[in-house]
This record gives C-alpha cells, sequence and structure tokens, in this order.
C-alpha cells in the first residue's frame, strides 16, 4: 500500500513533523539580479536549491523560513556574480519516531509500500491483522472479527489513514564515479534508482488505520 504523503497542515510550526533546521549556504546572485532587494534573491535561490530536495540525514526541505544573518558579500574575478554566505533557518519534513501522521492510500501491491513524497512504506505485517491482499481488487483488507463473524474492510486507494512512524532510513543519493564493474555492466542495465529518504509506518494498534472505521455514528 502506498501513502500520498502526510499533509502540510496550516499551522505546520505547531506540528512536530515540521522541524525548523539550521542551515549555512553560499549563495550566488547573477548581475541581472542585482537591482533587487538581496534578501528576495537569496531566499527565491535557496528555494530553488533546496525546496523539495531531501538532505542527508536532515529531512524533506519545505521551504525557507527567515534568514538570520548575512555575511559580506564577494565578486571574484571572471564572475560578475557575487557570492555571499548566509545563515539560514528552512522548514523540513522529519517526524520523530512514534509519531502519528495522515496521509492517503496511494496504491496498492502485494508487498506493501505506503507512501506526501511518496516513500512512506507499511509492510504487510504491521498491518491490522488478520489481513489478506485482495488479487482482484489489487487493494489489502482487514479481516475484522466481530460476534457475527468476520466482515472485509477494504484499504481502498484515495482513503484517508492514519499511521505510526516506526523507522526511517536515510540513503545516501550523491553522484560518484563508476567502479571498472559497473562500467562495463553499464551497458546492459541501469542501476535501480534508490529513494533518499523513506519512513516505514504501521497501523497495527487500535485507532489507525483508515479513519473512516474509527468515525463515530
Amino acid at each position: 500500500m502506498r501513502v500520498n504523503g502526510a499533509w502540510l497542515p496550516r499551522a505546520w510550526a505547531r506540528r512536530r513533523m515540521f522541524v525548523l533546521v539550521e542551515m549555512v549556504d553560499t549563495v550566488r546572485i547573477p548581475p541581472w539580479q542585482f537591482e533587487r532587494k538581496l534578501n528576495d534573491s537569496i531566499a527565491e535561490e535557496l528555494n530553488k536549491k533546496l525546496a523539495n530536495k531531501v538532505v542527508y540525514n536532515v529531512g524533506l526541505c519545505i521551504c525557507l523560513f527567515d534568514i538570520t544573518k548575512l555575511e559580506d558579500a564577494y565578486v571574484f574575478p571572471g564572475d560578475g556574480a557575487s557570492h555571499t554566505k548566509v545563515h539560514f533557518r528552512y522548514v523540513v519534513f522529519h517526524p520523530f519516531l512514534d509519531e502519528i501522521l495522515i496521509g492517503k492510500i496511494k496504491g496498492c501491491s502485494p508487498e506493501v509500500s505506503l507512501g506526501f513524497f511518496d516513500d512512506i512504506l507499511i509492510p504487510p505485517e504491521s498491518l491490522q491483522q488478520p489481513a489478506k491482499f485482495d488479487e482482484t481488487e489489487q487493494v489489502w483488507v482487514w479481516e475484522y472479527e466481530t460476534e457475527e463473524g468476520a466482515h472485509d474492510l477494504y484499504m481502498d486507494t484515495g482513503e484517508e489513514i492514519r499511521f505510526r512512524v516506526v523507522d526511517e532510513s536515510f540513503v545516501d543519493t550523491s553522484p560518484t564515479g563508476p567502479s571498472s564493474a559497473e562500467a562495463a555492466s553499464s551497458s546492459e542495465e541501469l542501476p535501480k534508482k534508490e529513494a533518499p529518504y523513506t519512513l516505514v509506518g504501521s497501523i497495527s494498534e487500535p485507532g489507525l488505520g483508515l479513519l473512516s472505521w474509527w468515525t463515530s455514528n
């Protein structure tokens, strides 16, 4: 099952899944932007570079929060642009372990992959049990036991789902030079692209799973 990520709430600063991270970077501003306010140009360049990108061991960058300090700007020989060292805070999606999030089911498969940035995974053993995969409908089903017998509760695509974050994984996807063996086999097959940041979720406890399951009448 694939969850189409956690929502970006209006009052995101009140939610732990979004954190402010202090960063430092040198920003290059080309000459044709000199007529603009420096802070505006820097904010635009930082968002171009970081927004919707995963920073290793930090999380998924969302947007610039503020600029805290500007150091002196320099123009280097042969380059008419200005280069400014900038201290700033950035909004980053990085939920803590055991945090409860809400998303939407994006898709299902027998292996179960749940995934805001398409990389939130819920393995089969972390679903409400007993669970089965319906090959015809291509969805996972919770076989909910009642006094009248079992009822099949389908986890359909597009349904809102509440899950607990139980693990995370960062992969360094920075480009590296191929080894001789990789170069020899590059013409045969392309390496599988890994997700730079993955969350593992669980819905195997009361109150978790589809929101419609727990709606009171």
